[in-house]
């Protein structure tokens, strides 16, 4: 009996730190909801998913956002530059990730196409890249900044 109860106890603790790292799947479930939120024109609720303080670098004037307003005052002006191009978003679609995740922080870059329709005419942005940070409380991922950018 006691036996097996070391046994027990020594696989339990060989397992658990397994389970209490910060999971790849996690941190890219939290960034396909970025943009599934983004693909259905959902932008403050893709804000919403921003930490406390973040940043964001996009390809549209003023090209940088930051601060405890970061998100959101990007997900304005973006609606603000996608009116003014008459432009509606249909999909982001990612490409295969590089995820590195340290404890309660993560880095992922993930190539990306970002159809959309300008004017009725269906177009799309191939070749771009998203790279995204990220912060866990233990339970939540949080996302600290992303940037857009086109390979060249």
């Amino acid at each position: 009996m006691r036996r097996s109860a070391v046994a027990l106890l020594s696989a339990i603790l060989m397992v658990s730190p397994a389970f209490a790292a910060p999971s790849e799947v996690d941190v890219m479930r939290k960034v396909r909801e970025l943009t599934d939120f983004f693909s259905k024109g959902d932008l403050t609720a893709a804000a919403s998913l921003c930490a406390a303080q973040s940043s964001v670098i996009d390809d549209f004037p003023p090209y940088s956002w930051q601060g405890t307003t970061g998100c959101a005052d990007w997900a304005r002006d973006f609606d603000a530059h996608t009116k003014k191009l008459g432009m509606t978003v249909s999909k982001v679609t990612l490409g295969r990730a590089r995820i590195d995740v340290s404890d309660n922080r993560a880095y992922v870059v993930v190539p990306a196409t970002l159809a959309f329709k300008q004017n009725g005419k269906q177009l799309a942005k191939q070749n771009q890249i998203l790279a995204v940070t990220l912060n866990s409380d233990g339970n939540n991922w949080r996302i600290t900044g992303w940037a857009w950018a086109a390979k060249s």
